[in-house]
């Protein structure tokens, strides 16, 4: 074994020799620079002319009240007939207790109605519990070691069906809509 003391003894130096042997240091003084106001580096405020907007699209109301798209068209002339296409509104912030509104029907306008079902779902479900109590009740009453290991594979499999399919998301994205 080597002692620690003896490795690398020939590569350090004494720091007190090193400075002898460098000197001292010389300290480097920038170039002078030109003598003179210097001028601040900053952005200059330029006024240009309103510009039409290009392509906004925004949300209004028609003639009859009911929700609509507009679009600023960048490219599109002003109409000859006078007619003018609404002003874009500025941004508003949404009112305290106003919840989100559905369209409003016209009068005489039948209301459309969904009704939703998750029978399929639901009988997929209880298939599967029976599956598991009849399932756990054979492993119960089996004598053979080999039919019982292939039994709780089984089992195994259906519960991990059971907990895919047992929760409400499973049963939202399976559930099948009606229209009345």
């Amino acid at each position: 074994m080597i002692p620690v003391s003896g490795i690398g003894s020939g590569a350090a130096q004494d720091l007190t020799a090193a400075e002898k042997v460098l000197g001292t240091p010389k300290v480097q003084r920038p170039a002078e620079k030109e003598k003179g106001p210097l001028k601040p580096a900053m952005d200059e405020y330029v006024p240009e002319e309103k510009q039409e907007p290009s392509g906004r699209y925004w949300l209004g109301k028609d003639e009859d009240g009911q929700p609509k798209i507009f679009f600023d068209d960048p490219e599109r002339k002003p109409d000859a007939s006078g007619e003018k296409e609404p002003e874009a509104p500025e941004i508003e912030e949404p009112r305290q207790g106003q919840g989100a509104q559905g369209p409003k029907r016209k009068d005489g306008e039948k209301e459309e109605k969904c009704v939703a079902n998750t029978d399929k779902v639901d009988r997929e479900i209880k298939e599967l519990k029976r599956k598991k109590e009849d399932l756990e009740q054979r492993i119960n009453t089996e004598q053979d070691e080999r039919r019982i290991e292939e039994l709780e594979r089984q089992l195994a499999q259906v519960e991990r069906e059971l907990d895919k399919k047992d929760n409400d998301t499973y049963r939202k994205q399976h559930t099948t809509f009606t229209q009345m």
